[in-house]
């Protein structure tokens, strides 16, 4: 299969990126099992060692839990995923906030045009 990488993040933080927002989607759920190494590799077509540096930063993260010949699942500590979830919209919004910003736009022009989508899209 394989999918399309930007050239300017290092491709293991970009399948982190990919498998946090799975999470937060509701696409993995807690206690999930992920595919193997070897499965995922071939299916996003990346060598199997990053992604065990992805499942190892994760389990770093305290995201996913190794157990010992079962595999990786994803972590059942719905505290941390929550923290997850709220991580990852700051993240978003300070990259969005900071494009506007350089691009001229006050805070309160920002504010008006979330409003503005929020209304044409209700």
């Amino acid at each position: 299969m394989g999918i399309e990488f930007d050239d300017n993040r290092p491709i293991y933080q970009q399948l982190m990126t990919r498998i946090c927002r799975e999470i937060i989607r509701g696409e993995r759920e807690s206690g999930e099992k992920l595919p193997s190494v070897r499965e995922y590799a071939v299916d996003v077509g990346v060598n199997a060692n990053t992604i065990q540096r992805v499942y190892r930063e994760l389990e770093q993260e305290q995201i996913v839990e190794s157990r010992r010949g079962q595999g990786t699942f994803i972590t059942t500590d719905k505290q941390r995923l929550v923290t997850l979830r709220e991580a990852m919209k700051q993240e978003l919004i300070q990259q969005f906030s900071a494009q506007m910003q350089e691009m001229g736009y006050s805070h309160d022009e920002m504010i008006h045009g979330i409003e503005q989508e929020r209304k044409e899209k209700a």
